[in-house]
């Protein structure tokens, strides 16, 4: 029996976490904003080799990047990096990003969200991909719900080109 008021633990072991396809990169759940009170949320990402997120831009999270494995690649806004293992990133609301797998091996990363909730839209993406092939009404749907605004970056074509990446489906 826990101590009145006592926060409750969460524990999350190696490879535990629901996992999933989100389109050109995978996630992993780890911590979901019901276990930490809304402060933030956690999942790591899996990137494949070739693996391009399409930009987009958050109206209501920042997100914090952890590289694990490999070399990631970020743009945003007008600042583009490329970070190997050990490296941070923060990555602001309200500005147009992107990440990409910038090595010739995969890559894996740990995104830290706050305030938590869009996770969700994670798992919601995970679900829909998991039943068949993605249905744009329900996407943009799914989009609009979680603040998130997909957009075309005239830089884009120079980061396909210079990464040899696989341009998204989503």
């Amino acid at each position: 029996m826990g101590i009145q008021g006592e926060s409750r633990l969460t524990i999350v072991q190696p490879g535990q976490g629901r996992q999933g396809d989100l389109g050109s990169i995978g996630v992993a759940f780890k911590l979901f904003g019901e276990q930490t009170n809304g402060q933030i949320s956690i999942v790591e990402h899996p990137f494949p080799v070739g693996a391009l997120v399409p930009p987009h831009l958050h109206t209501r999270e920042d997100e914090y990047s952890i590289v694990l494995e490999g070399e990631i690649g970020f743009r945003s806004g007008d600042r583009e990096v490329v970070l190997g293992a050990g490296g941070y990133i923060t990555k602001p609301r309200g500005e147009l990003h992107t990440m990409w797998n910038a090595g010739k091996v995969p890559a894996r990363m740990i995104e830290i969200i706050s305030p938590a909730g869009f996770e969700h839209f994670f798992w919601g993406l995970a679900n829909q991909l998991e039943a068949g092939p993605p249905d744009p009404e329900a996407l943009d749907k799914l989009a609009a719900h979680y603040g998130i605004e997909f957009a075309d970056a005239p830089w884009l074509p120079d980061i396909i080109a210079r990464y040899g990446l696989t341009p998204p489906m989503i």
